[in-house]
């Protein structure tokens, strides 16, 4: 159901309002992030002016660690009943890579920030279609791991193939494994990606309108005020 917003005769709307009404619009046709703005409006306007004690409270908004993380661990479940997971990591660490790799952290950084090694990093990447933009082999590389393993069975003969092209076995391997996990990705049409980047978007949305929902009510709050600062 799409979002409207109706303004009063002769009433032109506050800062707050403003910000409101712009970012409604953005999200219009999607109520479940209309409803979550909804929200974070009320939580962060008290009438017409947002106190400063109202900073302390912005770690329980709707966008906080638990509500972004049980939606990311919603996505997993369905990726779970769809293909196959088998890393070795817990649904918490998952959802900590998933936020690491948007947020441009290298295997070895997430490894280290979970524990594990940087080999389970990218295992579990490939798991989630999490594939970098360089990973791709690209070239007769990618195409001579297509031909040796059409259905990604994990058949690929990794000693001929690095013999062949001058590399050596765990070149092969990831390659292999970048490969099948964009044909995954492509045959749900990226969704689970998709998903993951916009329950990411939508925390960073969120609490960007937060912050900037509490500076303009700090302001209207302070304004006239007077500034007395002894030297």
């Amino acid at each position: 159901m799409a979002t409207s917003v109706t303004l009063q005769t002769g009433h032109w709307p506050d800062p707050q309002e403003q910000i409101f009404i712009a970012v409604s619009t953005i999200v219009r046709g999607m109520d479940e992030k209309t409803e979550q703005l909804r929200d974070i409006f009320m939580d962060v306007a008290d009438g017409e002016t947002v106190t400063e004690t109202q900073q302390d409270a912005r770690g329980s908004l709707a966008t906080d660690e638990g509500s972004v993380n049980t939606r990311l661990q919603s996505v997993l479940e369905r990726l779970r009943r769809k293909f196959d997971l088998r890393s070795s990591l817990d649904d918490d660490q998952l959802c900590r890579l998933v936020r690491a790799f948007y947020a441009g952290d290298s295997d070895d950084a997430i490894a280290e920030s979970l524990g594990c090694t940087p080999e389970t990093v990218f295992r579990a990447r490939m798991d989630l279609h999490l594939v970098r933009d360089e990973e791709g082999p690209g070239g007769e590389f990618e195409t001579a791991v297509r031909a040796e393993d059409p259905e990604f069975g994990g058949s690929v003969p990794t000693d001929r193939l690095a013999s062949e092209f001058d590399t050596d076995r765990e070149t092969v391997e990831r390659a292999a494994a970048v490969v099948a996990a964009v044909d995954r990705s492509r045959r749900v049409s990226q969704r689970f990606r998709t998903t993951f980047e916009e329950v990411l978007t939508d925390a960073d949305l969120s609490v960007q309108f937060t912050a900037e929902a509490h500076e303009d009510g700090l302001d209207d709050a302070t304004e006239g005020a007077e500034v007395d600062v002894e030297l």
